[in-house]
């Protein structure tokens, strides 16, 4: 399958660079993934289309302030790590410029509050740094580290927490779950009080996020490993909302991923922790999910594709062309969509 089949025009100008006062404002697209039926919403009315006995999955991951701004030891070239993954032997990290770090190279950030030393070196910028820092590393990333915003946003975020869920709870992200930024303390009541469930499940966004499809056919690609956890409650919560002929309705491409590697060929869920790399594309037999509320992706991208494997190609093309048509925001701070 040629990965230029998931591609689009779209313009610059509708790539968000700032998040809406009211997380809820934003606009709605549904999509009726069996008819190809098109409809425009705002996203507060969301919770008209769930129904009593449906199962809204969240990740709960929180996104570190984890890009840092430091200097070589040696010769105090500037240098900026984005943190990504805790690994045995150190941090896996994107390094800028790569060149200037290569193994026993140390960075200090803060004046030696963190001080990272490079132990091995990985393709495309990435590198292992092994740190070093006094009290707790999460302390000294709140100190010193900014949100590591896509590298289409160019405006500065002047409130943090805006690039975090308002469920955010388990720490360990570089990039938002962004699907769920549209989601208020308020909006996730009434949904509850309308007897819909709620079930959080964690996968922490990892390098995968930043690295573009570069081969030309879409089998080819390779994803990063991601990780995650379900809880005994989640896996008892999805197995009853199943067996009782409800929907499980995930909230972004995350908690869409997390449910398809974790559940069996039946459909049934067990509480696990681990790393998946798993890759959904047109052809693939969704196990778990019923329905998903999502973000507007980028064209030829593995979320794009992900996507169009719940609907249809066809018709997810034609929602974002409808979407590049009617002005639509797209991306991390953009507008939704709800494939059902």
């Amino acid at each position: 399958m040629d990965v230029n089949e998931f591609d689009f025009n779209l313009p610059e100008a509708l790539i968000a660079q700032t998040p809406l006062k009211d997380r809820t404002a934003s606009r709605l697209l549904t999509l009726n993934k069996q008819t190809g039926e098109i409809g425009h919403t705002t996203f507060k009315s969301i919770i008209d289309y769930l129904n009593e006995g449906d199962t809204l999955v969240l990740n709960d991951t929180k996104v570190m302030p984890a890009r840092l701004f430091g200097v070589k030891e040696d010769t105090g070239a500037k240098i900026e790590m984005l943190m990504l993954t805790e690994h045995d032997n150190g941090w896996e990290v994107l390094i800028k410029p790569a060149k200037r770090v290569t193994i026993g190279t140390r960075v200090t950030f803060g004046e030696g509050k963190i001080i990272a030393t490079c132990v091995a070196e990985l393709a495309q910028g990435g590198r292992i740094m092994k740190l070093s820092y006094d009290g707790i590393l999460q302390e000294r990333l709140d100190e010193l580290g900014l949100m590591p915003l896509p590298p289409y946003i160019k405006e500065t975020l002047d409130d943090q927490s805006r690039y975090q869920t308002v469920y955010a709870r388990a720490t360990g992200s570089a990039a938002a779950p962004t699907a769920g930024l549209h989601f208020t303390e308020a909006l996730l009541d009434a949904i509850k009080a309308k007897g819909i469930n709620i079930a959080y499940i964690t996968l922490h966004v990892g390098l995968g996020t930043f690295r573009p499809v570069s081969v030309d056919e879409v089998e080819s690609h390779k994803m990063h490993s991601e990780y995650y956890e379900m809880t005994e409650a989640t896996a008892n919560l999805l197995n009853e909302t199943r067996i009782n002929g409800n929907r499980i309705i995930t909230v972004g491409t995350t908690s869409t991923r997390t449910l398809e590697t974790i559940a069996d060929e039946t459909g049934h869920f067990k509480a696990q922790s681990g790393w998946t790399d798993i890759f959904i594309y047109p052809g693939y037999q969704f196990k778990a999910v019923d329905a998903m509320i999502t973000n507007f992706h980028l064209p030829k991208s593995t979320l794009v594709m992900l996507v169009s494997s719940l609907a249809t190609k066809a018709y997810i093309m034609k929602a974002y062309n409808e979407a590049v048509e009617r002005e639509y925001r797209f991306f991390s701070f953009g507008d939704a969509m709800f494939i059902y």
